[in-house]
């Protein structure tokens, strides 16, 4: 059971070794759906593009390299009224 212990925890700090390791800058965009004017964040290392089935979407931001830098645009977006949500 000892060993089971011990190698589960030098699993967990190799696998937070490779996460301290990999790029910090994400990258974001605010897109903004056609059919009900919704401004969503994306990410852009995700490796697929959202779904354009019922609606299209474009993207109104520049990216950003932070998630709250995102949120921050997108809810200047609001106030603007150039988002609905």
């Amino acid at each position: 059971m000892r060993r089971v212990t011990a190698l589960c925890a030098a699993f967990g700090v190799a696998a937070s070794a490779f996460a301290v390791a990999g790029p910090a800058q994400a990258g974001y965009y605010v897109i903004r759906w056609d059919n009900t004017g919704i401004c969503q964040i994306w990410n852009e290392d995700l490796t697929y593009k959202p779904m354009q089935w019922p609606s299209n979407y474009k993207v109104v931001s520049k990216p950003v390299p932070t998630l709250s830098d995102a949120m921050a645009e997108q809810v200047k977006m609001r106030q603007q009224r150039h988002c609905t949500l």
